[in-house]
């Protein structure tokens, strides 16, 4: 991904050998990816997902016929069905929680993104074979400037959890050159490790998460923890923000609530993740069919339909 210094620079362009790799599928499979038809979301639970919705309002958009479906699966039968979708046509899938590390072991490649992050979240099929990209990134960078105003670019930024969901937001973030970028996880040597493989650009640090009380305020503060999701309290002290603060939950819907409203109760600005889910399937959308859907007609119309809210 290009360095996004501003919010004219495209937050979707990527490094040059992200380039040589999407080229390369480009000129070997385009042909093929026009004419395919089938494209699915993998995941444990998956009932709830709006991306079939998003990508039929992508493709409604663009005049360009969708079939694209949620498909539960778990690990223990991911690659059953992800062999049988490829049996009846699927050229292009999303993967979700639990799967996004699962997936690449049935690629044939995958992007530097990807590997940076150890996981993916978007499979493109051509020549038979599966070749994985994650654009969850890049979707969270497409969020913070096109929606929501904010350039991260030279800002003090903390990332709590260091999952697979935070290597790819924590890459995003160096990518976007930072001035700090702080992470934070209750289990230590996972946070170690993520900062370990972003190196020494932007200054990156970990903070213990019993430090988090003695620590000054943040710019942006990204929850990449599943505490949502299982309505558990991370019990954060308010010191982490201002109300010049930017709070942002990669989920969305009752899953960001409790976030969101600490930060509302401290001031902050907030916002959950739809923005992202949103820009990530348009980036998705865009290797699979080669047009960038308009994306702020489908956000709001998805905020509608979920009663979320943006900062």
């Amino acid at each position: 991904m290009s360095r996004c210094a501003s919010k004219e620079l495209d937050p979707g362009l990527r490094r040059d050998d992200e380039e040589i790799f999407w080229n390369r599928i480009t000129q070997s499979g385009i042909k093929l990816l026009s004419i395919a038809t089938r494209y699915a979301v993998f995941g444990q639970p998956i009932a709830h997902s709006l991306s079939p919705r998003i990508h039929a309002s992508f493709g409604a958009q663009l005049g360009i016929p969708v079939d694209y479906r949620a498909i539960e699966a778990g690990p223990n039968d991911f690659a059953d069905a992800l062999a049988r979708f490829a049996e009846e046509g699927g050229r292009g899938a999303n993967i979700t929680l639990p799967l996004k590390q699962d997936a690449m072991a049935h690629c044939a490649d995958i992007s530097d993104r990807a590997s940076r992050c150890r996981s993916i979240n978007t499979l493109t099929r051509y020549d038979d074979r599966w070749h994985g990209d994650s654009t969850d990134g890049v979707g969270l960078l497409r969020d913070l400037l096109l929606h929501l105003d904010f350039d991260p670019n030279s800002k003090n930024c903390l990332v709590l959890g260091a999952g697979g969901a935070a290597r790819a937001v924590a890459f995003a973030l160096s990518d976007a050159q930072v001035r700090r970028l702080a992470i934070a996880n209750r289990t230590q040597a996972r946070a170690d490790d993520l900062a370990r493989a972003l190196g020494a650009a932007p200054r990156v640090d970990v903070l213990r998460w019993n430090d988090l009380p003695d620590t000054s305020a943040f710019d942006l503060v990204i929850n990449a923890t599943a505490a949502g999701h299982s309505d558990a309290s991370l019990d954060l002290p308010r010191n982490l923000v201002t109300k010049e603060t930017l709070v942002y939950d990669l989920s969305y819907g009752p899953a960001a609530m409790r976030f969101v409203e600490w930060a509302h109760a401290n001031g902050a600005r907030a916002s959950d993740g739809l923005g992202m889910l949103v820009e990530q399937a348009a980036e998705s959308f865009l290797i699979w069919h080669g047009q960038r859907p308009e994306t702020t007609p489908v956000l709001a119309e998805m905020r509608a339909l979920t009663g979320s809210r943006g900062a």
